[in-house]
């Protein structure tokens, strides 16, 4: 596609002059017409204007009879009346700008982006060898900052890079070229200067990878506070970005650790990180009763499921799988917990043998705790221990051994062959 840029003088005064003045200024005068009747123009003082009623007082039944019935009908008919139409039909002006909007909608930037190409003088020249300028002096000339013509020079050397359009040497200034669509054009053209740095970077492949425009990624990292004001407000907005910052987490070992520090901080967060965390947990044991057809004993021995308890599981966590992600699962997930810890319950005291086996796994574990919490006793400073007698203390030691002594000497009486 081609692009002509035409060249015109102003169709109407500009906005701060008045007809007068803009006549004044080329040293006429100027004299608004007079009103014509019957397409005669009144050229003269010493005419009689026409009667202002003639024309004014108009049947209103008459006006309404010639008016369309329906105002949408009249802008189609006008529409086909003018399907057709052809530059020679309207005024030059209309024509012109109605050409650049059309190159503009076919190009989009790489129409302003080839006024750049074509103008400012590549890095490495010098003003005697090209008719070229600098970007300063082009941004001057255009009214806009360096930095900004600049965008559009990038944009244009990373597309040439690519094959889509000439590079810079091979353009002259008012030379037309064929343009790439302007749907390619975002992908060249970043409209801030945030762009190039190495966070701009970061945030512009992270825009591209979830198929939005950078410009908009760009603008949110730009307005911190901005994006803040949005989330305190909007719902929508505050769970995109819990989404985005758990996303982050698994990445970020730092963002993790000033999480953490500051749900310890906060004490309405930790009791909310410990409520979830115990239905989660909940949750993790109903759903392994169903995947694995295990269930874990009170005291710690892993048993196969009975069918009652396997359905009574599947039953409970379709019923949680089925909640939105906003409902609170805890109140679920500790009525499904207290539904398995009772099926469980009735399973092993109707089996003797299992009954038996869940208290000889309860004794030994009881027994291995308080075998560590023994071994945590330091002696180190025995020669000391005149300085750290308590009556207490000595009489809890021997309470503890007549326990241990009790204890032992049952189970001597059970060993087999006694």
């Amino acid at each position: 596609m081609t692009v002509v840029t035409a060249q015109t003088e102003p169709a109407v005064p500009p906005v701060d002059q008045v007809p007068a003045q803009a006549a004044a200024e080329t040293g006429e005068f100027w004299v608004e017409p007079e009103a014509s009747v019957d397409g005669v123009p009144a050229d003269g003082a010493h005419e009689v204007a026409p009667d202002a009623g003639a024309h004014s007082e108009a049947p209103a039944d008459a006006a309404h009879a010639e008016a369309p019935a329906d105002g949408t009908d009249a802008e189609v008919a006008d529409d086909e009346a003018h399907a057709d139409v052809t530059p020679e039909d309207v005024p030059a002006e209309v024509a012109r700008d109605a050409q650049d909007f059309g190159a503009y909608v076919r190009a989009g930037g790489w129409a302003f982006a080839l006024k750049v190409a074509r103008s400012v003088r590549p890095g490495g020249e010098t003003p005697g060898e090209t008719r070229k300028v600098s970007a300063k002096a082009f941004a001057e000339l255009a009214g806009c900052s360096p930095e900004r013509v600049m965008r559009y020079y990038k944009a244009w050397d990373k597309a040439a890079d690519d094959g889509l359009v000439p590079y810079f040497e091979a353009l002259a200034p008012g030379q037309d070229v064929e343009l790439p669509d302007s749907d390619v054009w975002h992908s060249y053209y970043v409209s801030r200067s945030s762009a190039s740095s190495e966070r701009g970077t970061a945030i512009t492949a992270a825009a591209e990878a979830e198929g939005i425009r950078p410009t908009k990624a760009l603008e949110v990292a730009e307005n911190p506070t901005a994006l803040r004001a949005a989330i305190l407000a909007d719902p929508s907005t505050a769970k995109a970005a819990r989404a985005a910052l758990l996303d982050r987490l698994q990445e970020d070992p730092a963002l993790q650790t000033e999480w953490a520090r500051d749900i310890a901080r906060t004490d309405d967060l930790k009791k909310a990180v410990a409520t979830e965390t115990q239905a989660a947990s909940r949750i993790g044991y109903v759903r392994d009763i169903v995947e694995n057809g295990q269930v874990k004993t009170p005291a710690g021995q892993t048993i196969d499921a009975p069918a009652e308890l396997r359905a009574e599981a599947e039953r409970h966590l379709s019923l949680i799988d089925e909640l939105d992600e906003t409902e609170d699962t805890s109140e679920w997930a500790s009525e499904a917990f207290d539904s398995m810890k009772d099926i469980v319950a009735q399973t092993i005291q109707a089996d003797p043998e299992l009954r038996l086996q869940e208290r000889r796994t309860k004794f030994y574990s009881s027994l291995q705790k308080a075998t560590k919490v023994f071994e945590d006793l330091t002696f180190d400073d025995a020669d000391d221990l005149d300085t750290l007698y308590e009556d207490d203390m000595l009489q809890r030691l021997e309470e503890l051994q007549e326990a241990i002594s009790s204890c032992i000497t049952t189970l001597r009486k059970a060993a087999p062959g006694k």
